[in-house]
Formats: structure tokens, C-alpha cells, sequence
């Protein structure tokens, strides 16, 4: 599923400014009261606001970034959430907007709102830690595994790698005095990689469970930001906990995989695909940020994007991880 060019949207002008009015009467709209305290929080992708409601409720809005999302796409991302609150695993589930919507529109623009959920991110986890992050992944899989999400994207390396690889190219995104030899490499890369993802089993799973879309409680552990979710394979997210290319991100991805494998099964072999999906999402981000490029802040927060010297660190980077697939084979 090719992702729309979100910087030519009708609406993306109207995204940018938003405004604290604008937020603050969406929600009051649902029949909220706003106490008018209002924070600005971290997201690139969306906009996102912390609002206090005067029942003392706090909650975070999260306003869509026209033309990525269709609102079908929006609703099964809402209707996974569901599914794993029934099943009590810790996630943030939208809010009821009323009839049992969970999805609002300002001027176009698609948001939902969520309760604040207090913790921290973990910034290194414990093994223990990682085990209970091990068997609440493969909770997350099983659900994700009931049934599909036609409305969501897949992670495979057609359109992780040659589909964004295709956009930087038919955009001249990349300087000509490198273009060629970017494109070899990555070609190189998915001639490796394609093989390793046959039989591998998908199915839905969070796409961008890192650690910083944990909180960490007295409570236990909660996943946010299922904005990513997708249709890929179980390792994705499993690397994602434990990105160290190192022995030490090994043992804790050995960890993860003894815990996941408790509740759900889980092939060693699968592993193989780790340098493939960290490359994979090497040529992805790249291509988020081209993408997104007109926003003003992308191009205050990524200002060597585009240099030739950026492009030659990305082919320098994707060459290297040739060279660990490589050495993994023997």
C-alpha cells in the first residue's frame, strides 16, 4: 500500500497552523469542558496536545497528518487497540466521542483523543523487564493474528525498500552524483533480503514498538503509539525492543524471544531478518523525511537532509549492513 504524498494534501497547509483555539474547541465540540492548560507535545509525524478538562481529566489529542491516513485506516488502527484492551493487555484506547465514535474532525482533519497515562520510558531495561515486554508481545501477536488490516500497509521489501527507493527516485531526492550507486546498494540489499522473508509468517503487529513508545509505572508496562501498526513479521517488533547491532542487543533479543516464545511460537530462524528490517527501515526513514520535507519542521530538525553528504552516510550504512547479512550467512 503506497503511502500518499502527506505535503501535497489540500489540508496540510491548515496542519501546520493549527492553532491552541482550533484544538481546544474540536475537543470541547464532543461535549468536554477544557480548563484552557494546554502543552505542546514531542511528535513529528502528528500534532499532539495535552489538554485538561475541568473534571481535572487530562487527556492527549492527536491530530492526523492529512493524507496519510485514510479514516478506514485510522478506525483499524482504533479496532486493534480495542481488541487488545479486551484482552487486557496495557495500551491506550481512544476515547468514546460520542455513539461510539473514536474518531473527530476540525476543518478535515481526523483526531482521536486518549487518556494521559503516567510513567516513564525505560531508557535500559532489566531482563526481567524484558521478559514481561517478551510475553506482552507475543499477546499483541496473537491478537494481531485473529485477522487482517487491508486498510494498513505490509512491511516487506517491496514496499520497505523498492517502493521508497522508486519515490527517491522519481523525485531526483538524491543527489546524481551518488544516485546510481544508491540505487545499486539497495538493490543489493533486497536481492539478499527478499529470500529471507519467504515463509515467514504476517500479520499485525505495533511496526514501531521501541522504547520510547513504552511508559514504565508502578503499574507495569503500557504500549503507545500504535500509529505505525501494520501487517509484518513478529521480529519486527522484537527487534525494535533491543536495536543494539552488538553480543549485548543479541542477548537481550535472546531474552525477549525465550519470554515471547511462553505464549506464542517463535522460530530462531526468524532472526535472520533483523539486519534486513534495520536496513529496510534505514531506506524508510529517509524517504519519511523527503516526504515531509515542505513541513517547516522537518527542515528545522533534519537541516543536512539532502546534502551530498548525507546520502553518501545512508549508502555507507546500507553497505555495512550488507556486509552483516553477509557475514551472517556463513
Amino acid at each position: 500500500m503506497p503511502e500518499e504524498q502527506p505535503e501535497k494534501h489540500p489540508l496540510a497547509k491548515r496542519f501546520h497552523s493549527l492553532t491552541p483555539e482550533q484544538v481546544l474547541d474540536a475537543v470541547e465540540a464532543q461535549g468536554h469542558r477544557c480548563t484552557g492548560r494546554f502543552f505542546i507535545l514531542n511528535s513529528f509525524e502528528n500534532r499532539v496536545y495535552q489538554l485538561e478538562l475541568d473534571d481535572e481529566t487530562t487527556v492527549v489529542g492527536k491530530f492526523y497528518r492529512p493524507g496519510r491516513w485514510s479514516r478506514k485506516a485510522i478506525a483499524q488502527e482504533h479496532q486493534f487497540l480495542q481488541e487488545l484492551q479486551e484482552e487486557e493487555i496495557p495500551v491506550s484506547v481512544p476515547m468514546d466521542l460520542g455513539d461510539g465514535r473514536t474518531i473527530g474532525e476540525v476543518q478535515g482533519i481526523y483526531y482521536a483523543l486518549f487518556r494521559r497515562i503516567g510513567g516513564r520510558s525505560p531508557e535500559e531495561p532489566s531482563d526481567e523487564q524484558l521478559r514481561i515486554l517478551g510475553r506482552y508481545l507475543a499477546r499483541i501477536h496473537n491478537v494481531g493474528a485473529r485477522q487482517s488490516a487491508d486498510h494498513r500497509p505490509e512491511l516487506t521489501p517491496e514496499t520497505y525498500g523498492r517502493q521508497n527507493l522508486g519515490y527517491l527516485l522519481a523525485n531526483e531526492i538524491i543527489p546524481s552524483e551518488v544516485r546510481e550507486h544508491y540505487t545499486a546498494t539497495v538493490e543489493q540489499l533486497l536481492v539478499r533480503t527478499e529470500p529471507l522473508f519467504n515463509g515467514v509468517p504476517m500479520h499485525r503487529i505495533h511496526g514501531d514498538c521501541h522504547l520510547n513508545n513504552l511508559l514504565w509505572s508502578p503499574q507495569g508496562a503500557t504500549f503507545l503509539d500504535f500509529d505505525d501498526f501494520l501487517t509484518g513479521p513478529a521480529v519486527q517488533d522484537i527487534w525494535l525492543l533491543a536495536p543494539s547491532a552488538d553480543d549485548y542487543g543479541k542477548r537481550q533479543r535472546d531474552v525477549l524471544v525465550e519470554a515471547y516464545s511462553q505464549m506464542r511460537d517463535f522460530s530462531p530462524s526468524w532472526l535472520k531478518l533483523v539486519e534486513p528490517l534495520r536496513a529496510l527501515r534505514f531506506i524508510r526513514y529517509a524517504t519519511w523525511i523527503a516526504r515531509r520535507w515542505q513541513d517547516p519542521i522537518f527542515q528545522r530538525t533534519f537541516p543536512h537532509f539532502g546534502t551530498l553528504v548525507y546520502w553518501q552516510k545512508e549508502m555507507q550504512d546500507l553497505r555495512e549492513q550488507i556486509a552483516r547479512m553477509d557475514q551472517a550467512m556463513y
